[in-house]
């Protein structure tokens, strides 16, 4: 186990970005088409091809998800990663074509001192291709890397995050995270993760929570106030398993592992951001569809919030006059 999305058979991650723009994508791949799901909570998503993983709708397996910078920009990554998919010969039969089938969703990261003046063309379907050129089922960076090259949190820099758990049963569950929230991360501006309660091997510093939670701590801070537009935010997450789901089933997943936002960041689910979670299912094993769902949902929900904490923690400063600290120069 490698603690990251990659410990589920069959999955493979990429990043590229451009530290000029301050912004970058992230590349998920399917091996097979995955099952998948998404479950939106945030107040002001951005996303693309979410209305085919609806329940009533007819696909309900994809290729690839495609997680990204840029604001609406950033859709056009699911286009560079659509178009390397189409090179390898991958998509849904409809006829003879293959259309490779890429949701994907984008945070907002337009503010953080990066050059966003690119042109008439946004630079993200090439980005997009990079990263899926660049999919690994090995190790994968974290911090900010990809998506997460330009994340902040209120109070710290941030980015992207993974975390991997196996169930008694040998089910396996994993999520990677794009940490760009409107709230905190930590408990006021010290050392403690709100998901402190469900680290794991000192993954996150080891700091565990403070003697006393003080009023400081609980005070809701929010980035950008006063002055807040409802696309300023967003974390981004997707969750993998290789138990053999059903759509619904994935959406069930989905809901539950939301928790985990709720366990790692304060506020949350808020007007301000547009906080979502794709699930994904391989469909390598076998599980039981209540206790065992319920199970795997509670695991989940646990892996995500790591995940989140860990995006905070690898993250690195970006190199822009007032930029946000790290937590590793501040606490490590």
């Amino acid at each position: 186990m490698k603690n990251l999305l990659t410990d589920i058979a069959g999955v493979r991650v990429g990043h590229a970005d451009d530290a000029k723009i301050a912004s970058g994508a992230t590349a998920i791949l399917f091996d097979r088409p995955a099952v998948t799901a998404i479950d939106i909570r945030g107040g002001g998503p951005g996303t693309r091809e979410s209305a085919l993983l609806e329940l009533q709708n007819t696909v309900d397996a994809v290729d690839a998800l495609a997680l990204s910078g840029g604001s609406a920009f950033g859709l056009d990554t699911g286009s560079g990663i659509q178009a390397w998919l189409a090179e390898q010969g991958r998509g849904f039969d409809v006829g003879g074509a293959l259309i490779p089938i890429v949701p994907g969703a984008i945070m907002f990261d337009m503010l953080n001192g990066g050059d966003k003046k690119w042109g008439r063309f946004a630079p993200y379907r090439e980005l997009g291709f990079q990263a899926a050129a660049n999919a690994t089922d090995g190790a994968f960076a974290l911090g900010s890397v990809g998506a997460g090259l330009g994340a902040t949190t209120v109070n710290f820099k941030a980015g992207i995050g993974s975390a991997s758990a196996e169930l008694p049963n040998g089910i396996r569950v994993a999520a990677i995270t794009v940490v760009n929230a409107m709230g905190s991360v930590t408990m006021g501006d010290g050392p403690w993760f709100w998901a402190a309660a469900f680290e794991q091997n000192g993954e996150f510093g080891g700091r565990g929570f403070p003697q006393q939670v003080t009023p400081d701590m609980l005070a809701v801070r929010l980035k950008g106030a006063p002055d807040i537009s409802p696309i300023q935010n967003t974390t981004l997450a997707a969750v993998v398993t290789d138990a053999k789901l059903t759509k619904p089933q994935a959406k069930r997943l989905a809901m539950i592992a939301h928790t985990g936002f709720a366990r790692a960041i304060y506020p949350v689910h808020a007007p301000l951001d547009g906080d979502l979670i794709f699930a994904s299912a391989t469909g390598e094993k076998e599980i039981e569809p209540l206790y065992g769902l319920s199970d795997l949902g509670a695991v989940a929900a646990n892996v995500v919030a790591r995940a989140m904490a860990r995006g905070v923690y690898e993250a690195t400063a970006l190199p822009f006059p007032d930029a946000l600290p790290t937590w590793k120069a501040r606490f490590a």
